[in-house]
């Protein structure tokens, strides 16, 4: 009986020596988890974009425009159809609110439709007419832009911009289809071909910018955009007379809508929140 005793003693006494070494010993740290990255907004980023134009001119004149010094009445009016504008660039974003980019732009083939009606005196006598214009027009435009966004609420952020770079102006299929009453009417018609100019451009930009994920940004997007003139080849008559004069068209402007992607290169990769600490009671 006293042999069963101690044993039951000597087991307490372990019991208790094994409670004060684990009270003793540290606790295990929590998992290790990857830290946060810390925000970084610069980054190299692509870009491509499609839309439409809505384009104008200021006037169409022509070559020889003492031509229009005894006119008495002008009426001028001109049109051109929508065309698509398909572009890519790339860019950089500085800092959280300001980003450039460098674009290289197509603007595609739109139908030019223009009407004079006039009237006015020479030598002597009184005269009027009436030409009907048409002719396509296209653009290659390279642009440096620089924006500003301002400020973010659920994901949209609203930008202002403006950029300036160099268009290529292409006019084509240019024809002119006249009656004039001098004294009698007659009927003219002339054509011109195709022909290029590079010319200085300029765009102010605004929209609405919608980040996806941290690479991928939509943008919904209007521009104005100053292409500067337009020049048709020199003029032929339908006998084949060149009157070495061509028409112009003068302050070409559009205002663009563009639906945008942009693609960020360097983002960071997305780490997990990490696990809540166990309290110790």
């Amino acid at each position: 009986m006293r042999s069963v005793k101690m044993l039951m003693a000597a087991g307490a006494a372990s019991l208790v020596a094994s409670a004060a070494m684990a009270a003793d010993m540290p606790i295990a740290p929590p998992p290790a988890y990857a830290p946060p990255p810390v925000e970084d907004f610069g980054g190299w980023y692509l870009r491509g974009d499609i839309g439409f134009s809505n384009q104008q001119i200021k006037d169409l004149r022509y070559g020889r425009e003492s031509a229009y010094s005894q006119l008495t009445s002008f009426d001028q009016q001109t049109s051109f159809d929508a065309a698509g504008i398909y572009g890519l660039g790339v860019g950089y974003q500085f800092n959280p609110w300001f980003r450039a980019d460098l674009i290289g732009q197509y603007r595609g083939n739109s139908n030019f439709k223009g009407t004079d009606r006039f009237t006015g005196t020479a030598s002597g006598f009184a005269y009027s007419g009436i030409d009907n214009y048409g002719a396509s027009k296209s653009e290659w435009l390279v642009m440096a832009n620089a924006y500003v966004d301002l400020g973010t609420w659920w994901c949209i952020t609203p930008f202002i911009g403006a950029g300036v770079g160099g268009a290529r102006v292409t006019v084509a299929n240019f024809t002119d289809t006249g009656i004039n009453n001098i004294p009698f009417s007659t009927a003219s018609f002339a054509s011109a071909p195709t022909a290029s100019k590079w010319n200085l451009a300029w765009a102010l930009h605004t929209g609405l910018a919608y980040k996806v994920n941290p690479n991928l940004t939509l943008e919904l997007a209007y521009s104005y955009l100053n292409l500067g003139d337009g020049y048709t080849g020199s003029l032929s008559t339908f006998t084949g007379l060149t009157t070495n004069n061509s028409f112009k068209f003068k302050d070409i402007t559009s205002h663009d809508v563009k639906l945008g992607v942009r693609w960020n290169l360097d983002a960071g990769p997305v780490y997990a929140a990490p696990p809540p600490l166990m309290r110790k009671g």
